[in-house]
């Protein structure tokens, strides 16, 4: 018997089949776009915006000259002690104290790190101009193990990360019913166990706060976490699969760029009023008085986080259990009784109650994984960022200074000599050295790079000017770079920025293609992916090149393949994964590429500030690679990107040739639906920088 195939049929299949790999990809770019708008958006350009400051005193011509400057709203207090008081309490970024020979600058690091860089300099400049002695006065300041204020915007990531993904993996475990009488409990009960994890992992491991802040943070930590996750869920439960996704928009994409954690007085005031009522950016504030100004000023936090608490509770009953009973009431004619109530949630939600040992295995599985994930990113991100403390920071001199050995004492350099100050700068072109310090005569000059980093050239200033008083030296100090930053990138944070949307749309390509095809690999996925790859740097390129200005426009034609080679090794690698281990493969490439990749890139600090594990791993992985393709293309003129473009195309070459062979080889079957779903909703678990 012989069957014939309809080749109207087949045609029509076909062209759905190309549809849903179009509407696939074209959900990809989306998204990637959007995220690369609202990271960078939110963050390139940190400046104060009516930044609460307080005054005290008479009027003083130093505060005019940089309140006219920068974004500062001022409120008088009526003496030392009350402003003082006010930054305790954490109402205040700063401020300043006139009257008398001396004036006071009080400054509270522990609110934001970039706050204290932009108000100190501003200060005591104009102090000097003005012809004022001024002394600064720390209040609230940074621990060593959080010396740049990042703690509490790295604890947001595992809590923020958790309580999505249970909801999701837990959705995926019930074959997609989002509300059952058991879920709320569930998800309550894993938010307390992800909060316990996390506060373990960061606090008693690695030691990124004091062990007696962990009582204090566990109830911040366990409302932040059940607060997402039943959100999520009753989303979902309303929603249905397209909640997953609706979460990942609203509270990652959108929420994470505004949650603040580098200052929420120094976001854009759109963002900052969108992050006012989203959850990550009342978790930040909530995690930094908790553990800066012993929990004043927690009420508003703890009250928007109980809410999306309560209403996702009050949602998942409803669907869950009160509509199930209602509807059974109705079909018996009368009031509803327990069993009737029963029965009718088991005929509303047939798969919903984890009635049978494979249920239960299904669920702790799903949770498994998810406190699996939670406290890698509790570990990776926390263990490579709450202290950067530089190691060998490659280091020009020109002649010989006391002042360099007594900075040696205060910082890791691995110092090059120079015959003069042109070769020290021709060192600083081609990236070879983060700075140089110059020794003529009685003059000694700190030269520092800021486009090589954000956090080098402070840090070397305040330590050369501490060893330049010790030895009782005059230091000057210049900058100098031979491409400046872009004016909406005065920190050199761009380029670390659209490291993550470029990560993301790799794998996200790779997946969204398997579920729309059902199938890893294929006759023509290496062309799909390279085509996306291509449209993908290009849409990244014209968002932040142009629509943002995060770097010059000169630059525009050279980024553009950089930004799309990336795309296209994470998108080749996480097909080899997909092809070979299925839905897990995409599980996988989110271990390698974000959860090891991207802690290990350096970003905008540089590599030196990495710990040892961390500097190690990083040249074998895409991201760090990616990076310094970027930021060297951009403010460096490609020098020293030989080995970093050769790794990418190894990358490249190897994941096309292995995905190839394992075609022609290997006939691979369809992978189930759920399968194909489950590996999808893990598609924005990278998304918060």
């Amino acid at each position: 018997m012989t069957t014939t195939q309809d080749p109207a049929g087949t045609a029509a299949e076909g062209r759905r089949g190309a549809l849903k790999i179009v509407v696939a990809l074209g959900l990809v770019l989306i998204a990637q776009a959007l995220l690369a708008l609202n990271l960078v958006s939110a963050q390139q350009l940190l400046v104060p915006r009516n930044m609460p400051f307080g005054v005290t005193g008479p009027p003083s011509p130093v505060v005019a000259e940089v309140a006219s400057k920068a974004g500062l709203t001022l409120t008088s207090y009526p003496s030392q002690s009350a402003l003082e008081h006010a930054a305790e309490q954490g109402d205040l970024y700063g401020g300043y104290v006139s009257g008398g020979t001396t004036h006071t600058l009080v400054l509270v690091p522990s609110k934001s790190f970039f706050a204290q860089t932009e108000l100190e300099p501003a200060f005591l400049l104009a102090a000097h101009k003005l012809g004022e002695k001024v002394t600064v006065h720390e209040i609230a300041p940074l621990t060593s193990n959080d010396t740049v204020g990042a703690v509490t915007s790295l604890l947001l990531l595992p809590l923020l990360i958790g309580g999505y993904l249970a909801a999701v993996f837990v959705y995926k475990a019930a074959h997609g019913v989002a509300a059952a009488p058991w879920r709320a409990a569930i998800l309550i009960g894993y938010a307390l166990v992800g909060a316990v994890l996390t506060d373990l992992i960061a606090g008693l491991a690695i030691g990124a706060y004091a062990s007696s802040h962990f009582w204090p943070l566990l109830p911040c930590f366990w409302l932040v976490t059940a607060a997402v996750a039943l959100a999520a869920a009753a989303v979902q439960a309303v929603v249905g699969r397209m909640g997953t996704l609706l979460v990942a928009v609203l509270f990652i994409v959108v929420g994470g760029p505004p949650a603040g954690g580098l200052g929420t007085y120094l976001l854009p005031v759109y963002w900052r009023n969108i992050g006012v009522v989203l959850p990550p950016q009342n978790a930040v504030t909530l995690i930094n008085h908790v553990l800066y100004f012993g929990g004043n000023n927690i009420t508003t936090p703890i009250v928007v986080l109980l809410l999306y608490t309560a209403a996702g509770t009050a949602v998942i009953a409803w669907f869950g259990r009160i509509r199930p009973a209602l509807r059974a009431g109705h079909r018996t004619g009368g009031a509803p009784d327990p069993a009737g109530a029963e029965a009718g949630a088991a005929e509303a939600t047939p798969t919903s109650l984890p009635g049978s040992r494979r249920s239960w295995v299904a669920l702790l599985v799903a949770l498994g994984v998810c406190a699996v994930m939670q406290s890698l990113f509790a570990t990776t991100y926390m263990s490579a960022s709450h202290a950067p403390k530089a190691t060998n920071l490659p280091f020009g001199a020109v002649g010989s200074s006391p002042v360099l050995d007594a900075a040696e004492k205060k910082i890791s350099l691995k110092v090059t000599q120079y015959p003069d100050e042109a070769a020290a700068k021709t060192a600083m072109n081609e990236a070879r050295v983060f700075g140089a310090l110059v020794t003529s005569g009685d003059s000694t000059t700190l030269i520092v790079v800021p486009s090589m980093s954000d956090l080098a050239p402070l840090d070397l200033a305040v330590r050369f000017e501490e060893a330049a008083k010790a030895t009782g030296h005059k230091l000057t100090v210049q900058q100098y770079a031979p491409t400046p930053l872009a004016a909406k990138d005065p920190f050199g944070l761009v380029q670390s920025l659209m490291l993550v949307p470029l990560i993301i749309g790799g794998y996200m390509s790779s997946t969204l293609l398997l579920a729309a095809t059902g199938r890893a690999a294929g006759r023509w996925r290496a062309a799909q992916l390279a085509g996306f790859a291509i449209v993908s740097g290009l849409v990244v390129d014209l968002v932040v090149c142009y629509w943002l200005q995060g770097f010059p426009s000169d630059k525009f034609w050279i980024v553009w393949p950089v930004c799309s080679l990336l795309v296209a090794v994470v998108a080749f690698v996480a097909a080899v994964l997909q092809k070979v281990l299925g839905p897990a493969g995409t599980l996988l490439t989110v271990v390698a590429m974000v959860l090891f990749g991207n802690p290990s890139s350096g970003g905008a600090s540089g590599v030196p500030y990495l710990p040892a594990f961390w500097r190690d791993i990083g040249p074998y992985l895409p991201p760090r690679n990616g990076y310094l393709l970027l930021h060297r293309v951009i403010y460096f003129d490609g020098h020293g990107t030989g080995e970093a473009l050769t790794n990418l195309l190894i990358y490249l070459g190897a994941a096309l040739a292995v995905l190839v062979v394992l075609d022609l080889r290997r006939p691979e079957a369809t992978v189930p639906v759920d399968a194909t779903e489950a590996a999808a909703v893990s598609v924005p678990i990278g998304a918060v920088p």
